[in-house]
Protein backbone atom coordinates (compact mmCIF):
# COMPACT_ATOMS: atom_id res chain seq x y z
CA UNK A 1 0.00 0.00 0.00
CA UNK A 2 0.96 3.64 -0.47
CA UNK A 3 0.76 5.02 3.06
CA UNK A 4 1.28 8.52 4.45
CA UNK A 5 2.30 8.79 8.10
CA UNK A 6 1.75 12.28 9.50
CA UNK A 7 3.48 13.14 12.76
CA UNK A 8 3.17 16.22 14.95
CA UNK A 9 6.10 18.59 14.58
CA UNK A 10 6.87 19.10 18.28
CA UNK A 11 9.54 16.37 18.30
CA UNK A 12 11.64 14.73 15.60
CA UNK A 13 10.75 11.23 14.46
CA UNK A 14 12.16 9.46 16.36
CA UNK A 15 12.61 12.00 19.16
CA UNK A 16 16.10 12.61 20.44
CA UNK A 17 14.96 12.02 24.03
CA UNK A 18 11.40 12.09 25.43
CA UNK A 19 8.43 11.96 23.06
CA UNK A 20 5.91 9.15 23.15
CA UNK A 21 3.80 9.92 20.08
CA UNK A 22 6.73 10.58 17.77
CA UNK A 23 8.50 7.45 19.02
CA UNK A 24 5.47 5.32 18.19
CA UNK A 25 5.18 6.94 14.75
CA UNK A 26 8.81 6.04 14.09
CA UNK A 27 8.37 2.42 15.18
CA UNK A 28 5.24 2.07 13.05
CA UNK A 29 6.79 3.73 9.98
CA UNK A 30 9.90 1.57 10.03
CA UNK A 31 7.89 -1.64 10.46
CA UNK A 32 5.59 -0.71 7.56
CA UNK A 33 8.65 -0.20 5.35
CA UNK A 34 10.02 -3.56 6.50
CA UNK A 35 6.71 -5.16 5.54
CA UNK A 36 7.16 -3.84 1.99
CA UNK A 37 4.80 -0.87 1.96
CA UNK A 38 5.52 2.43 0.18
CA UNK A 39 5.56 4.89 3.08
CA UNK A 40 5.97 8.65 3.15
CA UNK A 41 6.61 10.27 6.52
CA UNK A 42 5.56 13.90 6.95
CA UNK A 43 7.60 15.20 9.88
CA UNK A 44 10.29 17.67 10.89
CA UNK A 45 13.44 17.84 8.80
CA UNK A 46 15.65 16.42 11.57
CA UNK A 47 13.70 13.15 11.50
CA UNK A 48 15.42 9.91 10.44
CA UNK A 49 13.59 7.18 8.54
CA UNK A 50 13.90 4.53 5.84
CA UNK A 51 10.62 5.84 4.39
CA UNK A 52 10.46 8.85 2.09
CA UNK A 53 10.71 11.90 4.34
CA UNK A 54 8.74 15.02 3.48
CA UNK A 55 10.42 17.57 5.79
CA UNK A 56 7.63 20.06 6.27
CA UNK A 57 9.52 22.09 8.90
CA UNK A 58 13.32 22.11 9.18
CA UNK A 59 13.58 21.26 12.87
CA UNK A 60 11.44 19.85 15.67
CA UNK A 61 9.55 22.69 17.32
CA UNK A 62 10.79 21.76 20.77
CA UNK A 63 14.29 22.56 19.54
CA UNK A 64 13.26 25.85 17.88
CA UNK A 65 13.03 28.39 20.74
CA UNK A 66 12.39 31.18 18.24
CA UNK A 67 9.02 29.67 17.26
CA UNK A 68 6.31 31.39 19.28
CA UNK A 69 3.24 30.23 17.33
CA UNK A 70 3.48 26.48 16.94
CA UNK A 71 0.12 26.25 15.18
CA UNK A 72 1.55 27.79 11.99
CA UNK A 73 4.01 24.97 11.22
CA UNK A 74 1.36 22.36 11.93
CA UNK A 75 -1.15 24.03 9.61
CA UNK A 76 1.53 24.14 6.91
CA UNK A 77 2.06 20.44 7.54
CA UNK A 78 -1.62 19.71 6.94
CA UNK A 79 -1.58 21.73 3.71
CA UNK A 80 1.53 19.89 2.49
CA UNK A 81 -0.22 16.56 3.05
CA UNK A 82 -3.39 17.76 1.33
CA UNK A 83 -1.46 18.74 -1.79
CA UNK A 84 -0.08 15.21 -2.07
CA UNK A 85 -3.18 13.34 -0.90
CA UNK A 86 -3.95 11.71 -4.26
CA UNK A 87 -0.56 9.93 -4.14
CA UNK A 88 -1.68 7.66 -1.29
CA UNK A 89 -4.06 4.78 -0.67
CA UNK A 90 -4.50 5.91 2.92
CA UNK A 91 -3.27 8.70 5.18
CA UNK A 92 -2.61 8.06 8.86
CA UNK A 93 -2.61 11.11 11.14
CA UNK A 94 -1.19 11.31 14.66
CA UNK A 95 -2.35 14.87 15.35
CA UNK A 96 -5.60 14.19 17.19
CA UNK A 97 -8.45 16.37 15.83
CA UNK A 98 -6.40 18.81 13.70
CA UNK A 99 -6.98 17.03 10.35
CA UNK A 100 -10.72 16.46 10.79
CA UNK A 101 -12.07 19.46 8.90
CA UNK A 102 -9.66 19.70 5.97
CA UNK A 103 -9.39 15.99 5.23
CA UNK A 104 -13.10 15.28 5.55
CA UNK A 105 -13.48 17.41 2.38
CA UNK A 106 -11.30 15.33 0.03
CA UNK A 107 -11.58 11.78 -1.36
CA UNK A 108 -8.42 10.01 -0.16
CA UNK A 109 -9.23 7.87 2.90
CA UNK A 110 -7.62 8.82 6.18
CA UNK A 111 -7.70 7.82 9.82
CA UNK A 112 -6.50 9.35 13.06
CA UNK A 113 -4.90 7.63 16.03
CA UNK A 114 -5.84 9.44 19.21
CA UNK A 115 -2.76 9.66 21.42
CA UNK A 116 -4.06 11.94 24.17
CA UNK A 117 -6.70 12.13 26.84
CA UNK A 118 -10.33 12.49 25.77
CA UNK A 119 -11.88 13.55 29.07
CA UNK A 120 -11.71 17.27 28.32
CA UNK A 121 -15.24 18.67 27.76
CA UNK A 122 -14.09 21.12 25.08
CA UNK A 123 -13.14 18.19 22.83
CA UNK A 124 -16.64 16.77 22.59
CA UNK A 125 -18.13 19.31 20.13
CA UNK A 126 -15.30 18.56 17.67
CA UNK A 127 -16.05 14.84 17.63
CA UNK A 128 -19.80 15.53 17.31
CA UNK A 129 -19.11 17.81 14.33
CA UNK A 130 -17.15 15.05 12.53
CA UNK A 131 -18.85 11.80 13.53
CA UNK A 132 -17.65 9.83 10.50
CA UNK A 133 -13.88 10.35 10.85
CA UNK A 134 -12.28 6.90 11.35
CA UNK A 135 -10.51 6.76 14.71
CA UNK A 136 -8.11 4.39 16.42
CA UNK A 137 -7.82 4.34 20.20
CA UNK A 138 -4.63 3.23 21.95
CA UNK A 139 -6.55 1.57 24.80
CA UNK A 140 -10.17 0.72 25.43
CA UNK A 141 -10.13 2.86 28.57
CA UNK A 142 -9.20 5.90 26.47
CA UNK A 143 -12.62 5.70 24.81
CA UNK A 144 -14.71 6.09 27.98
CA UNK A 145 -15.27 9.87 27.78
CA UNK A 146 -16.32 9.53 24.08
CA UNK A 147 -17.86 6.05 23.79
CA UNK A 148 -19.89 6.82 20.65
CA UNK A 149 -17.07 8.14 18.45
CA UNK A 150 -16.27 6.31 15.20
CA UNK A 151 -13.62 3.90 16.48
CA UNK A 152 -12.30 1.40 13.96
CA UNK A 153 -10.25 -0.51 16.54
CA UNK A 154 -7.96 -0.26 19.54
CA UNK A 155 -4.31 -0.79 18.64
CA UNK A 156 -1.84 -1.09 21.48
CA UNK A 157 1.57 0.48 20.98
CA UNK A 158 4.56 -1.71 20.21
CA UNK A 159 8.34 -1.54 20.31
CA UNK A 160 10.85 -3.11 17.91
CA UNK A 161 11.55 -6.54 19.37
CA UNK A 162 15.28 -5.91 19.80
CA UNK A 163 15.22 -2.24 20.78
CA UNK A 164 15.25 -2.82 24.54
CA UNK A 165 16.54 -6.03 26.06
CA UNK A 166 17.24 -7.41 29.54
CA UNK A 167 20.85 -6.85 30.58
CA UNK A 168 21.50 -9.93 32.67
CA UNK A 169 24.87 -8.70 33.87
CA UNK A 170 23.22 -5.86 35.81
CA UNK A 171 21.87 -6.69 39.25
CA UNK A 172 18.51 -4.97 39.98
CA UNK A 173 19.05 -2.76 43.02
CA UNK A 174 16.75 0.26 42.85
CA UNK A 175 13.25 1.37 41.95
CA UNK A 176 12.82 3.38 38.76
CA UNK A 177 10.62 6.22 37.55
CA UNK A 178 10.75 6.98 33.83
CA UNK A 179 9.10 9.60 31.63
CA UNK A 180 8.00 13.07 32.64
CA UNK A 181 7.96 14.93 35.94
CA UNK A 182 4.41 16.22 36.26
CA UNK A 183 1.61 15.92 38.83
CA UNK A 184 -0.37 13.39 36.78
CA UNK A 185 2.64 11.04 36.52
CA UNK A 186 3.07 10.92 40.30
CA UNK A 187 6.84 11.27 40.88
CA UNK A 188 6.15 12.56 44.40
CA UNK A 189 4.25 9.35 45.14
CA UNK A 190 7.13 7.33 43.67
CA UNK A 191 9.55 9.04 46.07
CA UNK A 192 7.32 8.31 49.07
CA UNK A 193 6.90 4.67 48.04
CA UNK A 194 10.64 4.12 47.57
CA UNK A 195 11.50 5.76 50.88
CA UNK A 196 8.91 3.70 52.74
CA UNK A 197 10.51 0.57 51.26
CA UNK A 198 14.04 1.68 52.06
CA UNK A 199 15.08 1.23 48.42
CA UNK A 200 16.87 3.90 46.35
CA UNK A 201 14.88 5.54 43.55
CA UNK A 202 16.30 6.68 40.23
CA UNK A 203 14.25 9.18 38.22
CA UNK A 204 14.94 9.41 34.48
CA UNK A 205 12.57 12.12 33.34
CA UNK A 206 12.24 15.49 31.70
CA UNK A 207 10.62 18.61 33.12
CA UNK A 208 8.41 20.53 30.69
CA UNK A 209 8.11 24.28 31.06
CA UNK A 210 4.49 23.86 32.15
CA UNK A 211 5.60 21.61 35.02
CA UNK A 212 8.55 23.66 36.20
CA UNK A 213 6.59 25.14 39.12
CA UNK A 214 5.57 21.67 40.32
CA UNK A 215 9.16 20.48 40.10
CA UNK A 216 10.54 23.44 42.03
CA UNK A 217 7.91 23.50 44.79
CA UNK A 218 7.18 19.79 45.25
CA UNK A 219 9.90 17.57 43.80
CA UNK A 220 13.10 19.53 44.38
CA UNK A 221 12.51 19.84 48.16
CA UNK A 222 11.89 16.08 48.31
CA UNK A 223 15.22 15.40 46.60
CA UNK A 224 17.04 17.16 49.43
CA UNK A 225 16.21 14.32 51.83
CA UNK A 226 18.38 11.85 49.91
CA UNK A 227 17.80 8.38 48.54
CA UNK A 228 16.66 9.72 45.16
CA UNK A 229 18.86 10.22 42.10
CA UNK A 230 17.61 12.53 39.36
CA UNK A 231 19.16 11.08 36.20
CA UNK A 232 17.44 13.43 33.75
CA UNK A 233 16.22 12.48 30.28
CA UNK A 234 17.64 9.32 28.73
CA UNK A 235 17.51 8.05 25.16
CA UNK A 236 16.54 4.57 24.00
CA UNK A 237 20.23 3.68 24.08
CA UNK A 238 20.30 4.10 27.85
CA UNK A 239 16.99 2.51 28.75
CA UNK A 240 17.98 -1.16 28.70
CA UNK A 241 20.63 -0.63 31.36
CA UNK A 242 18.48 1.78 33.37
CA UNK A 243 15.44 -0.49 33.46
CA UNK A 244 17.40 -3.73 33.86
CA UNK A 245 18.95 -2.26 37.00
CA UNK A 246 15.53 -1.65 38.54
CA UNK A 247 13.69 -4.14 40.73
CA UNK A 248 10.53 -2.51 39.39
CA UNK A 249 9.25 0.51 37.51
CA UNK A 250 6.94 2.66 39.62
CA UNK A 251 3.99 4.22 37.82
CA UNK A 252 1.80 5.87 40.50
CA UNK A 253 -0.25 7.85 37.99
CA UNK A 254 -2.95 10.32 39.01
CA UNK A 255 -4.73 10.57 35.65
CA UNK A 256 -6.44 8.32 33.07
CA UNK A 257 -3.28 7.30 31.19
CA UNK A 258 -4.27 6.61 27.54
CA UNK A 259 -1.51 4.01 27.13
CA UNK A 260 1.77 4.50 29.00
CA UNK A 261 4.68 3.54 26.76
CA UNK A 262 6.99 3.24 29.76
CA UNK A 263 5.14 0.12 30.90
CA UNK A 264 6.05 -1.87 27.81
CA UNK A 265 9.56 -0.40 27.79
CA UNK A 266 10.04 -1.87 31.26
CA UNK A 267 8.49 -5.18 30.20
CA UNK A 268 10.86 -5.39 27.22
CA UNK A 269 13.73 -5.36 29.74
CA UNK A 270 12.06 -7.98 31.92
CA UNK A 271 11.35 -5.38 34.60
CA UNK A 272 8.01 -5.66 36.44
CA UNK A 273 5.75 -2.64 36.79
CA UNK A 274 3.93 -1.46 39.89
CA UNK A 275 1.16 0.85 38.64
CA UNK A 276 -1.93 2.53 40.00
CA UNK A 277 -5.20 1.17 38.64
CA UNK A 278 -6.06 4.05 36.34
CA UNK A 279 -6.54 4.45 32.60
CA UNK A 280 -4.96 1.74 30.46
CA UNK A 281 -3.04 0.04 33.28
CA UNK A 282 -5.25 -3.08 33.63
CA UNK A 283 -5.14 -3.58 29.85
CA UNK A 284 -1.34 -3.48 29.68
CA UNK A 285 -0.21 -5.08 32.96
CA UNK A 286 -1.09 -8.69 33.76
CA UNK A 287 -1.51 -8.50 37.52
CA UNK A 288 0.91 -10.77 39.38
CA UNK A 289 2.57 -11.74 36.08
CA UNK A 290 4.18 -8.63 34.59
CA UNK A 291 3.74 -6.53 37.70
CA UNK A 292 1.20 -5.46 40.28
CA UNK A 293 -1.87 -3.26 39.84
CA UNK A 294 -2.52 -1.30 43.03
CA UNK A 295 -4.94 1.36 44.22
CA UNK A 296 -2.76 3.49 46.49
CA UNK A 297 0.69 4.04 47.92
CA UNK A 298 0.25 1.56 50.78
CA UNK A 299 -0.61 -1.20 48.30
CA UNK A 300 2.37 -0.20 46.16
CA UNK A 301 4.68 -0.49 49.18
CA UNK A 302 3.29 -3.94 49.90
CA UNK A 303 3.72 -4.94 46.25
CA UNK A 304 7.45 -4.16 46.36
CA UNK A 305 7.91 -6.92 48.92
CA UNK A 306 6.18 -9.38 46.54
CA UNK A 307 8.40 -8.73 43.52
CA UNK A 308 10.41 -11.86 44.18
CA UNK A 309 7.41 -13.96 43.13
CA UNK A 310 7.58 -12.63 39.56
CA UNK A 311 9.73 -14.05 36.77
CA UNK A 312 11.62 -11.41 34.81
CA UNK A 313 11.95 -13.92 31.99
CA UNK A 314 8.15 -14.23 31.90
CA UNK A 315 7.78 -10.44 31.87
CA UNK A 316 9.93 -10.28 28.74
CA UNK A 317 8.01 -13.17 27.15
CA UNK A 318 4.69 -11.36 27.62
CA UNK A 319 6.15 -8.26 25.98
CA UNK A 320 7.31 -10.32 23.00
CA UNK A 321 3.87 -11.89 22.63
CA UNK A 322 1.79 -8.72 22.94
CA UNK A 323 3.71 -5.50 22.41
CA UNK A 324 6.08 -5.65 19.44
CA UNK A 325 6.12 -3.05 16.67
CA UNK A 326 5.58 -5.80 14.09
CA UNK A 327 2.26 -6.74 15.70
CA UNK A 328 1.30 -3.05 15.87
CA UNK A 329 2.08 -2.54 12.17
CA UNK A 330 0.12 -5.61 11.13
CA UNK A 331 -2.88 -4.40 13.13
CA UNK A 332 -2.74 -1.04 11.38
CA UNK A 333 -2.41 -2.56 7.90
CA UNK A 334 -5.66 -4.45 8.50
CA UNK A 335 -7.32 -1.15 9.44
CA UNK A 336 -5.85 0.67 6.42
CA UNK A 337 -7.36 -1.93 4.11
CA UNK A 338 -10.73 -1.68 5.80
CA UNK A 339 -10.74 2.13 5.60
CA UNK A 340 -9.68 2.04 1.94
CA UNK A 341 -12.36 -0.50 1.12
CA UNK A 342 -15.07 1.56 2.78
CA UNK A 343 -13.89 4.72 1.00
CA UNK A 344 -13.96 2.95 -2.35
CA UNK A 345 -17.46 1.69 -1.60
CA UNK A 346 -18.65 5.18 -0.65
CA UNK A 347 -17.17 6.64 -3.81
CA UNK A 348 -18.92 4.04 -5.92
CA UNK A 349 -22.21 4.04 -4.03
CA UNK A 350 -21.69 0.46 -2.87
CA UNK A 351 -21.23 0.98 0.88
CA UNK A 352 -23.45 -1.97 1.76
CA UNK A 353 -21.18 -4.29 -0.21
CA UNK A 354 -18.20 -3.19 1.90
CA UNK A 355 -20.02 -3.97 5.12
Amino acid sequence: MRIAQIAPLYEAVPPKLYGGTERVVSFLTEELVALGHDVTLFASGDSVTRAELDPVWPQALRLCPSIRDQLVPNLLLLEAVRRRADEFDVMHFHMDYLPFSLFSRQPTPFLTTLHGRLDLPELHPMFRAFPDVPLVSISDSQRRPLPDANYMATVYHGLPAGLLMPVDSIKPEYLAFLGRISPEKGPDAAIRIARACGIPLKIAAKVDTADRGYFETVIRPMLADGGVELVGEISDAGKSAFLSGAVALLMPIAWPEPFGLVMIEAMACGTPVIAFNRGSVPEIIDDEVTGFIVDNELEAIAAVSELGRLSRRKVRAVFAARFTARRMAQDYVAIYRKVALRAAALNSGLLEAAD
